[in-house]
């Protein structure tokens, strides 16, 4: 038996869902239970990013265990601190709740987060929770660090500059695609069993992704800083674009140095999509995209998982996509539009 959330506050919520949080960096010098964290950095930059999650436009939960979001909701906002060459620290979060939701529900979401800061090394200080008419909301803020002066933005990219990404690209889109498929395909269905097989990575990219604190790790063992980068979160295009425009920069990415996975590539022959659109304009793969000096060539060849896709060209030469025959066209930003929902 399910207990709605009435029978025990909200209060009684926080506490259940906050209860044996340990702080595992020292940073956090006092954690949940007074009205605000406190945190010291004495010695680092301290980075702040937050983002907000809405049921029915960032997603299903027709398809999307609770568990999995909650991961998610934490995954991508530790993302944002590691594309800015940072550590990510803490968390808050903040839910907005429709009545549909229970207790269990909630312990649910929450599982995923914490299993996301347990796997980061990131603590949950605060948050706050209040009813919501439009179904389940999640914000969260993240706070982390950097050394001095050694935070990466998108603005430094200069001409001759490798352009380089990590992993693949179009994955995350295309499980979405797939998810998509599969509940259209249930619709008044009991007992469907839905056709995942030999795609379950790209339902683990867009249900379960994961963010590259490995690469950063990589980065700064090689003593390589990048002179840009940004994370993959509505498109490649659109990410490449932000840098060139904040560096007042053109660019030249061809489309034969594009990292796909194979999965990708059969999931968009089976659905008639063109591959290099959905790797340029998909989304939420959540890699590292991101610039260095053309003499760290050599070493980037040397770290597993990153690829050298085009270079950051003058401004007046504009942004382009060079296609496998030579052709050159114009990057174009088709990528999610948080405001045209």
């Amino acid at each position: 038996m399910e207990t709605e959330i009435s029978t025990i506050g909200e209060f009684g919520l926080i506490d259940r869902v906050t209860s044996g949080l340990t702080a595992g960096n020292p940073s956090t010098v006092k954690s949940v239970g007074d009205d605000a964290a406190v945190l010291s950095y004495p010695d680092t930059d301290v980075l702040v990013s937050s983002d907000m999650l809405l049921e029915g436009v960032h997603f299903d939960l027709t398809y999307v265990p609770l568990k999995h979001l909650g991961y998610k909701a934490a995954v991508v906002n530790f993302s944002d601190i590691y594309a800015m060459n940072g550590t990510p620290r803490q968390i808050t979060v903040s839910l907005g709740i429709s009545k549909r939701f229970t207790v269990e529900h909630i312990d649910e979401l929450y599982s995923g987060i914490r299993l996301a800061c347990e796997i980061y090394g990131v603590d949950l200080v605060g948050g706050d929770t209040t009813s919501s008419r439009s179904g389940l909301v999640i914000s969260i803020t993240c706070i982390g660090d950097v050394a001095k002066g050694e935070a990466v933005g998108r603005d430094g990219a200069h001409d001759t500059d490798l352009i380089c990404v990590s992993g693949d690209l179009g994955a995350a889109y295309m499980g979405l695609q797939l998810l998509e498929r599969e509940k259209t395909a249930s619709a008044g269905m009991k007992d469907f069993i839905p056709r995942f097989e030999g795609k379950e990575y790209l339902v683990e990219r867009q249900l379960k992704p994961e963010a590259r604190k490995d690469i950063v790790a990589r980065l700064a063992e090689a003593g390589i800083r990048p002179t840009s980068m940004i994370d993959v979160s509505d498109g490649l295009s659109s990410e490449l674009l932000h840098i060139c425009h904040a560096s007042k920069t053109g660019c030249r990415v061809y489309e034969d140095r594009i990292p796909i996975d194979y999965q990708t590539a059969v999931m968009a022959e089976e659905l008639n999509m063109n591959l290099v659109t959905a790797a340029l304009n998909g989304g939420e793969d959540y890699e590292l995209l991101f610039t260095v000096p053309l003499h760290c060539h050599e070493q980037i060849k040397k770290i597993d998982g990153v690829k050298v896709i085009g270079h950051i060209t003058s401004e007046n030469l504009g942004c382009a996509l060079v296609t496998r025959d030579g052709t050159e066209m114009p990057l174009r930003a088709q990528g999610f539009n948080h405001l045209n929902q």
